[in-house]
């Protein structure tokens, strides 16, 4: 059974930098892409940044473009999601999930998940 371990989180104050990492047990190549997503109490799930794993092109949500990059390492066991210039209002459980089936930022494309893992961001 394939298993996706996401690592990294933690408390932040505003302005600074946090990297996530998603295990993969198996191989990014057993997916169309790999995605990060995050929920923040009271709010809808989102696709932060995603990148595919045929030609590692990546996708970003208006709200992180600039601050946020993922990548994969040379393995393709690990993607990463580096967090630069950090918000209060990136505070949220970040996921870790793959889609067997299509690369995108929409939310119903990714269908194996990670647990999670918190990022506090502080004022």
């Amino acid at each position: 059974q394939e298993r996706l371990v996401e690592s990294g989180g933690g408390l932040v104050q505003s302005g600074g930098s946090l990297r996530l990492s998603c295990a993969i047990s198996t191989s990014t190549l057993d997916y169309v892409a790999i995605g990060w997503l995050r929920q923040a109490p009271g709010k809808e799930r989102e696709v932060v940044a995603c990148i595919r794993s045929r030609d590692d092109d990546t996708k970003y949500a208006n709200s992180v473009k600039g601050r946020f990059t993922i990548s994969t390492d040379n393995a393709k066991k690990t993607v990463y999601l580096q967090m630069d210039s950090l918000k209060p209002e990136d505070t949220a459980v970040y996921i870790c999930a793959a889609s067997a089936f299509d690369y995108g930022l929409g939310n119903s494309l990714y269908d194996h998940w990670g647990q999670g893992t918190q990022v506090t961001v502080s004022s």
